[in-house]
């Protein structure tokens, strides 16, 4: 049987890499450049650098080969490994505005997003943007402008989950000649394709479910062949974000367990859910998993599963007894990141008001109660038994 043919589990398992010494892993290939025997060799590359090995800034065999199993998972032609989530998510940006444009958003996407697209790409280029709530279709066609370049997109958003419909957005998008670009990390491409709706680019903080381990920072950027290398000769080259060859060799590592991790993560994160929207200390659970989510059967139509991450909001604003909630948690660490194998819990109120606008923060919809967790690989009856004995402090 053809690797070409195989299914998702099976790509992540094998590498289309063939060592000398029959190496089962393939080898990390630190080196900052490449030499060739001849003068016509070198010559030749240069003709061709998105495809041929010069110098490890842009293109190296270990990257290639974590690159080329995550463009095949996600429906992509190509994909470009980043030094970070956010050098993944401004390149992308940038590759598809221009000074003056404007860019459509939604309310709740990633703090550092918020802040390039509103705030640096304003300042800097004087690109302006919408941000709208995202879950009404038509909101999406009453805010294009003639100079309208971007529609970026977070699906499910940060914070509150809050879905846009993919297809339907990418329609409108390619109608008037707009790219579309979204933030996929949340679902990973085992649950979420969103290329195969149509959506032109797709990121990821690979820090996240693509790693998983809590032990590299980095990005990738996922499109067809053609956008891919356009970025990648330009962005990507030129502002130099790579990703070192090791950082690389340890997401190939983690991608072999990605689907199992992820199926693990889906079913713990279910069952904590439902622990907490029954709760009576939890005013609102925001998970996309719950049947009686608001977007439930739009979930169901464009994901095949649900990840980890999830929000509640305490029953109080009294920032004293959410501190103490907080500080109680033993196996829920208190950390900003999330999708590692380790469960952690963070108080949005704690940084949002910092990086944001008040009016931002109101349009997020955040209140001081809202909870952030990600759920791990511990188990299931363990997590709620650590909620639990934070919770009667409410």
């Amino acid at each position: 049987m053809s690797l070409k043919n195989g299914k998702i589990a099976t790509i992540l398992n094998h590498d289309q890499h063939k060592d000398q010494y029959g190496a089962v892993v393939p080898p990390i290939y630190q080196n900052s450049l490449f030499t060739f025997e001849s003068w016509d060799d070198i010559d030749n590359a240069f003709d061709d650098k998105s495809e041929n090995f010069i110098y490890s800034r842009l293109l190296n065999p270990t990257a290639k080969i974590t690159e080329d199993k995550i463009a095949k998972i996600a429906g992509g032609e190509k994909a470009k490994l980043c030094a970070s989530g956010i050098a993944a998510i401004s390149s992308a940006i940038l590759h598809c505005v221009s000074a003056g444009d404007h860019i459509i958003t939604v309310n709740n996407i990633y703090g550092p997003s918020n802040n390039f697209i509103c705030k640096y790409l304003k300042d800097k280029f004087n690109i302006t943007s919408s941000f709208i709530d995202g879950t009404n279709i038509e909101e999406f066609e009453k805010h294009i402008h003639p100079n309208t370049s971007l529609i970026y997109l977070e699906s499910p958003s940060s914070l509150n989950f809050e879905l846009q419909d993919l297809e339907a957005v990418a329609k409108i998008a390619k109608k008037h000649h707009i790219k579309t670009v979204i933030d996929n990390t949340w679902a990973s491409p085992i649950f979420q394709k969103p290329l195969t709706l149509g959506i032109d680019i797709e990121v990821h903080s690979v820090s996240k479910y693509l790693c998983g381990h809590s032990d590299v920072v980095a990005g990738v950027i996922i499109s067809n062949k053609k956008l891919l290398d356009e970025i990648l000769l330009a962005e990507h080259e030129l502002l130099g974000a790579k990703i070192a060859p090791f950082e690389a060799w340890l997401i190939l590592r983690s991608l072999r367990t990605l689907k199992i991790r992820m199926l693990a993560h889906q079913q713990t994160a279910i069952t904590v859910a439902n622990y907490l929207d029954k709760h009576p200390k939890v005013k609102k659970v925001n998970y996309p998993g719950l049947p009686h989510f608001e977007q439930f059967d739009l979930a169901k139509k464009q994901m095949s599963g649900f990840s980890g991450l999830l929000s509640f909001v305490l029953d109080t604003k009294d920032i004293e007894k959410i501190k103490l909630f907080v500080n109680k948690l033993e196996l829920f660490k208190l950390g900003v990141s999330w999708g590692g194998h380790d469960s952690l819990v963070y108080a949005p109120i704690i940084s949002y008001l910092k990086e944001l606008k008040p009016e931002q923060f109101k349009a997020m919809n955040i209140t001081e109660g809202l909870i952030r967790i990600s759920i791990g690989l511990e188990d299931a009856d363990d997590l709620i038994n650590d909620l639990e004995e934070a919770l009667v402090l409410i």
